[in-house]
């Protein structure tokens, strides 16, 4: 599958995978500041952004996206970085491509076999619930998802994922019955009988609850070359909570001054 992609700066490649219900747009801001050094792509996952839709959905398909990816773009040893689902599908890719993974960061995502959760119903739902003949506006739509979606910061993200098939038409990005029918999938975990050896950063945000300390454990058997980094305060959500603190730990791991402060 031909993946959308964003690509900023020149030198190592170093790719960006965003989580479910995300896109790249998420990530541009990361992406540019990392491109004063990295190559960076910032693809959309199948059923997300402006990439193909298909009815197959899990981490199988995903790896192998990424895999079809690096190739295309005739990539040696990159850099992978993921946050949520996309923190699944990097590790899965790495664990079974080692030698072509140069490092690994997974943002706020552990390798474990996650119970279902309710946001990610109560997204699906609210989206679904959108009556794009009758409201024709961004403030339309967000009126329509707050019935649903109480959290100002989640609604944002979910309007990210509007666009405009017509001028006067609007329309969700994501294909939201392939998600809803597999996202248990989403929720599998990621295991190997060969850990990956290259240098691995997990960051946790401190008010979530997808790294806790009994990952810990899996998480050094699968990646024996990890280090595991907290950021108060910051929910699942870290790249938009905390991100002159995430940047400063891409900068230790990645040998890169990144500050949004100076941005």
């Amino acid at each position: 599958m031909e993946l959308f992609y964003r690509h900023f700066g020149e030198g190592q490649p170093l790719i960006i995978l965003h989580g479910v219900f995300g896109l790249s747009d998420n990530w541009v801001t990361f992406g540019r500041k990392l491109a004063e050094r990295f190559s960076v792509f910032i693809p959309d996952q199948r059923n997300h952004g402006q990439s193909p839709h298909s009815s197959a959905f899990d981490y199988e398909v995903l790896s192998a996206d990424l895999q079809e990816f690096i190739q295309r773009h005739e990539m040696e040893r990159p850099v992978l970085v993921g946050h949520s689902m996309g923190g699944k599908v990097v590790m899965k890719y790495a664990l079974e491509h080692p030698e072509e993974v140069d490092r690994l960061i997974v943002v706020d995502m552990s390798p474990r076999k996650y119970s279902p959760r309710l946001i990610h119903q109560r997204m699906i739902a609210a989206m679904q619930a959108v009556d794009f003949s009758r409201v024709d506006s961004r403030n339309a739509v967000e009126e329509e998802l707050a019935h649903t979606i109480v959290q100002p910061g989640i609604r944002q993200f979910i309007l990210k994922n509007l666009y405009r098939p017509e001028r006067s038409t609007l329309a969700w990005r994501p294909n939201l019955d392939a998600i809803s029918e597999n996202l248990s999938s989403i929720f599998d975990a990621v295991s190997s009988a060969h850990p990956f050896p290259g240098p691995t950063l997990f960051v946790a945000g401190g008010e979530s609850d997808y790294i806790t300390e009994a990952d810990r454990p899996v998480i050094r058997s699968l990646f024996p070359n990890s280090s595991i980094e907290t950021i108060p305060g910051a929910t699942h959500w870290v790249h938009s909570d905390a991100p002159d603190e995430l940047c400063a730990l891409f900068s230790w791991f990645l040998g890169k001054d990144c500050d949004f402060r100076n941005a």
